[in-house]
């Protein structure tokens, strides 16, 4: 297990589903990778709706929640936060560099300052300035994050973008024929982004979770109800991932990396 007791700001620190039959998806990842649930009633909601923080081993892993009236329509999906340190001046930032911000930074009391928002494309990311909930207090193993990646149509244009916002350094590098450009923040490698192979294709985050074998983790998605989008197949130096989409159509990756 690889524990997480702090994000720098510019790292994707969390991720949570938002999607249109939570217990059908609860189910699903829990017989994916052996998620067990906590349940936290959300405020404000009546005790209508409910957070749920996916744990492994106790430590938290990722959020899950029914979408709400007012999203009814929209596509279901993962969203990944990103550390900033401060929210109001991110979110400040997001405006001036031509994305957008949907709502004022609110704050969870006890757990941190957040807000959902668009990049210029137009691919959904969270700001999430922690107050006593970090994130993801587990990553780089089997059902826990292992990488995020944005796939955009104009990668150059993403890059300055996020770098203006959090800070952080793109670097970019030939990876199997494909430019890959890799966010560094403080040094460190935590996100990528690549062009994206189908102009359809709205821009979007996608999220990866660990597996230690992708192949049967593919299969088993397929036994639970979800479906094999791309079969598992290897990246040299990188890893052996497969994307697959889970019963409600949310797509996200799984991964066994190289290192």
């Amino acid at each position: 297990m690889s524990s997480v007791d702090s994000y720098v700001q510019g790292a994707p620190c969390w991720i949570d589903l938002v999607t249109t039959d939570v217990d059908s998806a609860r189910t699903f990842y829990s017989g994916l990778f052996g998620w067990s649930y906590d349940d936290y009633p959300m405020p404000g909601s009546a005790g209508e709706m409910t957070y749920y923080m996916s744990t492994i081993d106790g430590r938290n892993v990722a959020g899950l929640m029914q979408q709400a009236p007012e999203m009814v329509g929209d596509a279901p999906s993962w969203q990944t936060y990103i550390a900033v340190d401060d929210a109001e001046a991110a979110a400040e930032r997001v405006a001036e560099e031509g994305g957008t911000v949907l709502f004022p930074v609110d704050e969870i009391p006890g757990s941190g300052r957040m807000t959902i928002a668009f990049d210029t494309a137009g691919a959904k990311f969270g700001l999430w300035q922690t107050i006593g909930h970090i994130g993801s207090a587990v990553v780089n193993q089997h059902g826990a994050p292992i990488w995020h990646e944005l796939q955009a149509p104009d990668p150059a244009a993403a890059a300055a973008f996020y770098s203006a916002v959090m800070g952080v350094e793109p670097k970019t590098a030939d990876v199997g024929g494909i430019p890959y450009t890799e966010l560094f923040a403080s040094g460190k490698s935590s996100a990528g982004i690549m062009p994206k192979q189908d102009a359809d294709q709205p821009s979007m985050w996608l999220v990866y979770l660990g597996a230690d074998n992708p192949d049967e983790t593919a299969a088993r998605a397929a036994e639970l109800g979800g479906t094999v989008l791309q079969p598992a197949f290897d990246i040299p130096g990188i890893g052996r991932m497969a994307v697959l989409a889970d019963p409600q159509g949310v797509v996200f990756a799984v991964m066994r990396g190289e290192s």
